[in-house]
């Protein structure tokens, strides 16, 4: 045994010599390319390749890096064994990643393809304007050389697009308003976002099943259309009008929306933006995958029916010169307010529409019938969604939600009492589920309460409906004179602001010619 600890040592020995020898003899640049000439031969052989994406690349941080990590936590989280946790920032979920130096196989379009995270020590750097971090890491891919085509091709484009729809997924979705006007903040934006935590979904919106499979269906091939609108020669957007009485549910509609999509929403406030300029800047800050909704759009600016405003428009002209408004405006327009519809159409369906991708446009209103038709056609608005009052269906599930009601629990007798009522008291989804809200410890009270108002309702418009239709009427000719008489007002202060324009130019050409004969 003694014998063979000194033949060890004298073995270690003389290897020690030996190595201290060749690098004596050898400078570390031949050995560097000894190295490398061994790597080429080695190559040469080997059915492998290898591609290295580092974290930083140069001094900026490489984005396929951060592609890479998302995309493989989708994967880690099933197969790994030792896993990093992360949670990102203005994010509820949590990411799981590689750990150092650990391995993973993804497999594509049949080929299997090795990930490895690599983390080593950075070499100490001298003074720099951006300190890197201590740890110098990366991704390294192996692949087979036979599917290096593939690989290069298709595989590296749908790792950052699985990774761009998990950061959509993980980040909270915000609720973005034009507070400003359309004016910038120090960071250069003129939105402002807090994050968006409505609840509405499909499956609790209060209305036609087959209506919200329709709407479902439509939005799903909005998402899933990028090939179809670019061989057809469209752009990525697509409008939705929301139309009916109040509280029929159109806010919630475009909540369920956002959930189903996992959007954006940008909700425009016309009144805060003074010029087609300033509208125009808004939709240029928009992000795609996104829902630009403008609620009341009938009440939000003077967007009438040209048809039914032609005959209250009317010249004015002051002196020789005739009434020339800037923006487009007609006389009658508010000055302070320079939105004009062919603003807003450009807006929705204009080229300046088409500088994002992936875009809802959502209007609601309560009177349809008061929209210029330019602003309802296709290719605008595509698809009108009239939010009624409640129906037998909807009525289920507003049982279903506040009191959990399945099918079959509701008693035969009730069921046949809402049947008969519910199509008859135009009772809108918010009055309903007031009555059930209020009831909701006692389910079999809740729906006594809830037929016997719908009943009232029954009996109140089979009794009041022609003194209502009356009444009705009555209000909608007195705004209409309201509205003829402000159009007038407006009209006679243009003119008379313009003819005091007018007579104090004239004044300052008067004073100007005196002024020259003075001189000579």
């Amino acid at each position: 045994m003694k014998d063979f600890w000194t033949s060890l040592a004298s073995l270690m020995g003389v290897w020690a010599f030996c190595q201290s020898l060749l690098h004596t003899i050898f400078p570390p640049e031949l050995r560097f390319a000894f190295l490398k000439i061994f790597y080429r031969i080695f190559n040469c052989f080997s059915v492998y390749c290898y591609y290295d994406i580092t974290e930083i690349d140069g001094v900026n941080t490489n984005e396929l890096y951060n592609a890479v990590q998302l995309y493989l936590s989708s994967t880690a989280s099933n197969i790994g064994n030792r896993l990093s946790l992360t949670r990102g920032l203005n994010s509820s979920a949590i990411t799981f990643g590689l750990s150092n130096n650990d391995r993973l196989v993804d497999v594509y379009d049949g080929v299997a393809v090795l990930w490895e995270h690599v983390v080593m020590q950075r070499q100490s750097q001298t003074f720099s304007w951006r300190p890197l971090p201590e740890d110098k890491r990366g991704f390294t891919l192996r692949v087979n050389k036979k599917d290096k085509s593939l690989i290069l091709g298709s595989y590296l484009d749908f790792v950052v697009e699985t990774a761009n729809e998990v950061r959509r997924k993980n980040e909270d979705r915000l609720l973005y308003t034009n507070s400003r006007g359309g004016s910038l903040d120090s960071r250069g934006h003129p939105w402002e976002s807090v994050p968006f935590k409505h609840p509405s979904t499909f499956e609790t919106m209060a209305m036609d099943p087959q209506k919200k499979l329709q709407i479902m269906a439509d939005l799903r091939d909005f998402t899933d259309g990028q090939s179809f609108y670019q061989r057809t020669g469209r752009a990525w957007k697509r409008g939705y009008l929301l139309y009916g009485p109040p509280g029929t549910g159109k806010s919630s509609m475009i909540a369920a929306m956002a959930n189903f999509l996992r959007y954006d929403i940008y909700d425009l406030e016309l009144t805060e933006v003074h010029t087609n300029g300033e509208l125009r800047k808004l939709l240029m800050k928009t992000s795609s995958k996104s829902i630009i909704v403008i609620e009341d759009i009938d009440c939000s600016i003077n967007l009438g029916n040209r048809k039914k405003g032609h005959a209250s428009s009317q010249s004015c002209d002051v002196g020789p010169y005739p009434l020339d408004l800037p923006g487009g405006l007609n006389v009658g327009d508010e000055v302070r307010n320079v939105i004009t519809l062919s603003g807003l159409l450009n807006f929705t369906d204009g080229l300046w529409s088409c500088c994002g991708s992936e875009r809802i446009f959502v209007f609601t209103t309560n009177h349809i019938e008061k929209l210029d038709p330019a602003l309802l056609r296709s290719g605008r608005m595509d698809m009108h969604i009239c939010m009624s009052y409640c129906e037998l269906s909807s009525v289920k599930i507003l049982l279903k939600n506040y009191l959990g009601f399945e099918d079959g629990d509701l008693e035969e007798g009730a069921l046949k009492e809402l049947e008969k009522v519910v199509g008859k008291a135009k009772m809108t989804p918010a009055d309903a589920s007031e009555v059930l809200i209020k009831n909701r410890r006692d389910k079999e009270k809740a729906v006594r309460e809830l037929v016997e108002e719908l009943k009232r309702r029954v009996e109140r418009n089979r009794n009041g409906g022609f003194k209502e239709r009356d009444l009705l009427v009555g209000v909608q000719e007195q705004e209409e004179q309201e509205q003829e008489k402000r159009a007038l007002e407006s009209q006679k202060e243009v003119c008379h602001e313009l003819e005091w324009n007018f007579k104090k130019g004239e004044e300052e050409v008067e004073k100007g010619d005196e002024e020259k004969v003075k001189m000579r």
